[in-house]
């Protein structure tokens, strides 16, 4: 089972315009054009009924005291946890690949609409973690459904990779509802995965770390 991508090459960096936001020298950082990747894949087990796809970044600091504070740093040996930038189950494993653009284009404030896709065979799409991030921000509040691409800490010192797996199930419909978690859709694999493939992407806000000034590295 293979997955791959021609918006960027596993292990590069992501370009600008799959990210949420990227590098403004005058505010440090500005939204972006928010378009979801494009990937494909190829060799899924048979008895395959149905993928799901997870994008998570692993490098995601533990504790926000520094996070985006102006004269602070993220230390690179803070501890990591997972943030969820994409939930999406039910493709049906006949689906063609998914085009750039496809499921997200631009930044939708207070999140996109789900978990129903229109026009992709009943897959659905899970809360990402911008749901929790924004929950105390008046103009941005809301359940954010789908894609919605890097964001990293713009003063953070490590360099973030975000990881896209796609997975090939023997159910037709996992068993998760309503405002789905990644970790929702983790629990409710387990005993059905009969295969997985991913790719990663880097990228960065911190101008130290970028090439080119372009946000990714």
């Amino acid at each position: 089972m293979k997955l791959w991508s021609d918006s960027f090459q596993d292990g590069e960096r992501i370009p600008g315009e799959y990210a949420f936001a990227v590098i403004d020298p005058a505010t440090h950082v500005t939204l972006s054009a928010n378009r979801n990747p494009h990937l494909a894949w190829s060799g899924l087990p048979a008895g395959t009924r149905s993928l799901a796809l997870i994008c998570h970044d692993v490098d995601v600091p533990s504790r926000g005291d520094d996070v985006n504070q102006e004269g602070r740093t993220v230390p690179a040996d803070l501890p990591r946890v997972d943030f969820f930038h994409w939930v999406l189950v039910d493709l049906p494993a006949e689906m063609p690949p998914i085009a750039a653009g496809q499921f997200s284009s631009g930044v939708t404030a207070r999140g996109k609409s789900g978990p129903d896709v229109p026009g992709a065979g009943g897959a659905r799409q899970g809360i990402n973690d911008y749901t929790g991030w924004f929950a105390g921000d008046p103009s941005m509040s809301g359940d954010y459904y789908g894609y919605d691409g890097p964001c990293p800490p713009w003063n953070d010192s490590l360099i973030h990779h975000y990881v896209f797996t796609l997975y090939a199930l023997d159910v037709e419909r996992l068993e998760v509802e309503g405002k789905f978690t990644g970790q929702q859709v983790r629990q409710a694999m387990q005993g059905h995965v009969l295969g997985q493939a991913s790719i990663t992407g880097t990228y960065t806000l911190n101008p130290a770390l970028a090439v080119g000034g372009t946000g990714g590295a």
